[in-house]
């Protein structure tokens, strides 16, 4: 998760929350939650890529 832009790890913590708060394990809300901020960040953005890129 912390690859992810701000907006979209921001909106990932959110639904991890929610997530926890329905009973779902730690490691599964996380999971979830990233995949469904990628495709938020995604459908909402018009850059494409929700994760951060490394300058070399």
């Amino acid at each position: 998760m912390k690859n992810l832009k701000k907006v979209a790890r921001d909106k990932a913590v959110d639904i991890a929350n929610a997530l926890k708060e329905k009973g779902y394990s730690d490691q599964r809300a996380i999971a979830i939650a990233t995949e469904q901020a990628e495709k938020w960040y995604q459908d909402h953005h018009d850059q494409r890529d929700p994760f951060k890129k490394n300058k070399s």
